[in-house]
């Protein structure tokens, strides 16, 4: 039979000891535990700076409150300040054109775009929600001159309703360059394209020419060589006919 000696009862004192110290000192420290460091004599306390959430920094904080049962913001506080201005950004001063090139952002087979998305990206890409509801690239520090080129939804009423932004599906979004734009035609399809194509990268979408088509390389220089010729048709001085005697 097994006997204690007060020799043995020590070790089994000592062996709990030594695991009770173990599982308190070994567990992993959570994230943010322990005693924050106060600031020496002379050391300032750091400050985090504060940083103003973007509009599509918001809409993915409003979907991740939703998911988690948190309650959304109110879209009039989120899109209501400032209203008018924002209407009024992308007008263009003139409604005369004479051209429009078009491009699209398609959905993949069986998908849709999703809004909350759509938003996400065009803010990322530097586009601007403005007049008619659809977004523009503008001139920096120059709105007044009209957008670049816009985007817009293709389920009428071609506009994204911001009020139900999260509920918005749909299949394809437009991007249509408008001339005369307020630069070169050539300048301006050099700011559309690669705007286009980061899109559908981040939308996970295809690049489309105006006839539905996978945008080629080729199409890509027929559409160079058709607004070179109207950057130079403008250009040219107008023709005079010559006065009677």
């Amino acid at each position: 039979m097994f006997e204690l000696t007060p020799e043995r009862i020590w070790i089994l004192i000592a062996g709990v000891i030594l695991i009770l110290a173990i599982l308190f000192f070994g567990r992993p420290r959570k994230p943010g535990q322990g005693r924050r460091r106060a600031p020496r004599e002379g050391e300032a306390a750091a400050v985090p700076e504060r940083v103003e959430p973007t509009l599509g920094e918001q809409l993915e904080g409003e979907l991740a409150a939703a998911e988690a049962g948190e309650g959304a913001v109110a879209q009039e506080e989120l899109f209501g300040a400032g209203e008018q201005a924002i209407e009024e950004l992308g007008k263009r001063p003139s409604e005369d054109f004479d051209k429009i090139v078009t491009l699209y952002v398609a959905a993949r087979a069986g998908e849709k775009l999703r809004g909350p998305d759509i938003v996400v990206a065009a803010e990322k890409v530097g586009l601007v929600y403005g007049y008619m509801g659809v977004f523009h690239r503008l001139i920096e520090r120059q709105p007044e001159r009209g957008p670049l080129f816009s985007v817009a939804n293709i389920v009428k009423p071609n506009s994204f309703d911001m009020a139900a932004i999260q509920d918005v599906e749909t299949p394809a979004i437009a991007f249509f360059l408008t001339l005369p734009a307020p630069v070169s035609a050539m300048d301006a399809w050099d700011a559309m394209l690669p705007t286009a194509e980061r899109m559908a990268e981040l939308l996970g979408g295809l690049l489309l020419d105006e006839q539905r088509n996978a945008l080629g390389r080729q199409r890509i220089g027929h559409i160079r060589e058709e607004l070179r010729a109207y950057d130079r048709q403008r250009e040219a001085p107008p023709l005079t006919r010559p006065s009677r005697w």
